[in-house]
């Protein structure tokens, strides 16, 4: 499944300067000392403004370069990954944003040299992306309370997970669920009032929150995680399980597998898209493109 890496390559990073609270001044410095002496020939672009990530990487990918380079959380990827998708521009990951959930799932390093090594001599696989409504996304989508958690997250001047973790505790008690209507596959109607459902490409939302143990980025299926409202005594056993990847154990967790779902909902609410929050239609159409991006990973990951 893994190809044989190009030592030569054209890269371009793409700098999120403020993702994850951290700023990257020292950025430019520390690639061209990793990367003297390497083939490989690079260009570096900070994002300034909303969008400036997808504007770069469309350019990148009409200007043939042969790898981009996220350097950011989930949000950034996605801003990236959403056009590589079906291109041969291969993606690549230094994670520097807040729960970093895609790198964790494919164990790309933390390590900021250890990530650019990875960018020179990884492996190189196809993993599936999603769409809802037509809006890619590579890790996960959601609805209800964690769509919330996401709009409150993005509103945050400092993020991080006591950040997440406050809005949570503080959001949770009075969330209503919602009525949803789910269809998978278009013959299995599920009518279900949920705390969240999440269509999970990757196996977690970041900080090693596992919501969908058994997702797989390359099976070209995803995984419809359907979360019923626990009690606030029962939170704590949620939250472990979470992080022990076994939520699926939970009487109020139920996981389908399908390529195609349709969910119909009552109001017209946020919708969580790869971390982030965005607007779309009340009725969505979800979708899995098998096998559509080319990424950068370790050579042990499988």
């Amino acid at each position: 499944m893994t190809d044989k890496i190009v030592k030569k390559r054209k890269i371009l990073f793409v700098v999120n300067p403020v993702a994850g609270g951290v700023h990257k001044d020292s950025f430019p410095e520390r690639v061209a000392a990793q990367l003297d002496g390497t083939p490989c020939t690079f260009q570096i672009e900070f994002t300034r403004y909303q969008g400036h990530a997808d504007e770069l990487s469309r350019n990148a990918v009409a200007s043939g370069f042969d790898v981009v380079v996220a350097v950011g959380g989930d949000g950034t990827i996605n801003e990236v990954a959403r056009n590589l998708v079906g291109t041969p521009t291969v993606l690549g990951i230094i994670p520097s944003g807040s729960g970093n959930g895609l790198a964790r799932h494919l164990n790309i390093p933390f390590h900021f040299e250890k990530a650019i090594e990875l960018i020179i001599k990884g492996g190189i696989t196809k993993i599936d992306t999603g769409k809802i409504n037509g809006q890619v996304f590579v890790s996960l989508a959601g609805v209800g309370f964690d769509a919330l958690v996401a709009k409150l997250f993005a509103k945050e001047p400092h993020r991080g997970f006591f950040t997440y973790f406050r809005i949570v505790a503080q959001r949770f008690q009075s969330y209503r669920p919602k009525t949803y209507i789910v269809m998978l596959d278009g013959h299995t109607r599920i009518k279900t009032k949920a705390l969240f459902i999440t269509f999970a490409n990757s196996n977690q939302f970041g900080y090693n929150t596992t919501i969908a143990p058994n997702a797989e980025l390359n099976d070209g299926l995803l995984d419809v995680c359907i979360v019923q409202k626990p009690t606030i005594f029962e939170m704590p056993l949620i939250i472990n399980l979470l992080f022990l990847k076994m939520i699926h154990r939970s009487k109020y967790v139920n996981i389908h597998k399908a390529t195609r779902i349709e969910l119909v909902r009552r109001k017209n609410r946020v919708v969580n898209l790869d971390g982030e929050p965005v607007r779309l239609d009340k009725d969505l159409t979800i979708e899995v493109n098998p096998l559509s991006l080319n990424i950068i990973i370790p050579h042990k990951y499988e």
